[in-house]
């Protein structure tokens, strides 16, 4: 199939971490592969990874990743507000991939949000205009009652657009018919009019034995489940929300795959406070040999080749939690002996001397780790940039997003926008390692400093091992859901006559 569409639909979900970025990358991935001219679209994002558009706008990570699926350009339209948690009760607020403020969740619920109805609604028309299909990914949960009165991303914008809702339930937590008939149960009658089906994901076993509960479920419903997914083990997309990454396990699900050389090489990510951006580590990760870990006690540094500070939102706080730990002594100590520490944005400036925050923490000034010739002061204007340049001897590109501005006075060797001494490097870049000539470059260094007998695999692509994910995103939506039901919601939008579920909202 090839041509127009035309038309939209919303991913919603039972809870969160139900699969509902998966699906919408996996429909977007699909879709494109059948001629069609398809965007990501997600009202309102909560996350602390985030990217810049070469607009200079900034998004959430998620949304970028569903852009490649679709084989688009990302765009801020394509997500209009992004949250980016401070600490439990404030949140920066994003609008249109510039920061507007900081507010408290009561401050956005209690008004904010409703105002930026209109702002997401236009930005879904704008995309629907350019684009054959939009597919929407909800937040949470739909059925989320206290807060449907200021709701702009789950049923307020399908109402307002107009669209069809899939429900997406993760059957791997157990209770998947209780949420999914609770959830269309929960809504208003004008609300449940938009949920056309359910989605089942992460199922394991045989589906047979799961097909009359699906039918109960049409019977209950009145509504179809269009697909039950497997469970896919090591997806390696990018992940929305760092809050929740589990310090313990290594990055994703995927099997380490043996090392080109005669050693493996470990790495060991502090999981700061706040941390954002922790997919700059899986470029190193999907390199054969190389191990990741994220780690929050100074003992597991102990083996570790290389040691990375990731970005937070928190820097000040985040250096604080490396003192109160001990990983800062053992940060230093490494630095002492020659071992490879790398910093990156607000990790690079933890490493620097002196930090002065009148903005993030408005701590004023604090001293860094002291392992960096780089003192940084906090801006009111957030940096958001694509740069593009050469380290090491090869081309790189990233990009920046940060309010601490470092100015720095030396150093053994430039590095991007920071420097190296000895075996500390620091740099403002997100995404760097993402160049491949350059990540073997680093990594060849990194294993001569750390005296293992490592060597990166001459032909690892990193782009092209993304295809494949997002080619397997594509295939779990072609070859496990109902495809031709959502193209008929996609074409043709929300069914007449899907029977109301009582009690209905209260």
């Amino acid at each position: 199939m090839s041509g127009t569409v035309g038309g939209g639909l919303l991913v919603a979900g039972t809870t969160s971490d139900a699969g509902k970025s998966v699906v919408t990358a996996g429909i977007c991935r699909w879709l494109a592969r059948q001629g069609v001219k398809v965007a990501p679209f997600k009202a309102q994002n909560m996350s602390l990874n985030s990217f810049v558009t070469r607009q200079g706008a900034e998004i959430g990570r998620a949304q970028a990743m569903q852009a490649a699926a679709a084989r688009v350009e990302p765009s801020a339209l394509m997500n209009p507000v992004l949250l980016k948690p401070g600490g439990d009760r404030s949140s920066q607020v994003v609008l249109l991939g510039k920061p507007v403020g900081e507010l408290s969740a009561r401050g956005y619920h209690a008004g904010r949000q409703e105002q930026l109805l209109g702002t997401v609604t236009d930005c879904l028309a704008e995309l629907r205009r350019t684009h054959d299909a939009v597919i929407c990914e909800g937040a949470g949960s739909p059925a989320e009652i206290n807060l449907r009165r200021t709701d702009i991303v789950n049923m307020g914008i399908a109402r307002a657009a107009r669209i069809p809702v899939v429900v997406v339930g993760d059957i791997d937590r157990g209770g998947v018919f209780a949420s999914f008939f609770g959830t269309t149960a929960l809504l208003s009658a004008e609300d449940q009019k938009l949920v056309a089906g359910y989605l089942v994901n992460k199922f394991r076993g045989d589906v047979t034995l799961l097909e009359p509960g699906l039918e109960m479920m049409r019977q209950l419903s009145g509504r179809p489940t269009l697909g039950v997914l497997p469970y896919a083990h090591g997806l390696g997309i990018d992940e929305e929300d760092g809050l929740r990454v589990s310090l313990r396990g290594a990055v994703r699900e995927s099997v380490v795959a043996p090392p080109h050389g005669a050693d493996v090489l470990r790495v060991a990510v502090c999981a700061v406070p706040l941390m954002s951006n922790f997919t700059d580590v899986d470029a190193l990760a999907a390199e054969p040999g190389v191990v990741v870990r994220f780690v929050d006690r100074a003992e597991e540094l102990a083996d570790a080749d290389l040691v990375v500070l990731p970005g937070t939102r928190g820097t000040v706080r985040a250096l604080a939690w490396l003192r109160e730990r001990g990983l800062a002594d053992a940060i230093a100590r490494r630095a002492a002996e020659g071992r490879p520490v790398l910093g990156i944005c607000g990790g690079f400036q933890m490493l620097g001397e002196r930090i002065e925050d009148e903005v993030e923490s408005k701590a004023g000034t604090v001293g860094g780790l002291g392992l960096l010739p780089v003192r940084v002061r906090f801006a009111v204007e957030k940096t958001l940039a694509r740069p593009v340049g050469e380290a090491l001897g090869e081309p790189v590109e990233g990009y920046e997003i940060h309010h601490g501005v470092a100015e720095v006075a030396g150093g053994e060797e430039a590095f991007l926008d920071g420097c190296r001494v000895g075996s500390v490097w620091g740099t403002h870049w997100h995404g760097s390692l993402e160049s491949d000539a350059f990540r073997r470059a680093f990594l060849r260094r990194v294993a001569a400093d750390a005296g293992r007998a490592f060597v990166p695999a001459p032909d690892t692509s990193f782009g092209a091992l993304r295809e494949e994910q997002l080619d397997r995103l594509g295939d779990l939506i072609e070859e496990h859901a109902d495809t031709d039901a959502l193209l008929r919601l996609i074409e043709k939008g929300v069914p007449e006559g899907l029977p109301f579920v009582p009690p209905g909202a209260p």
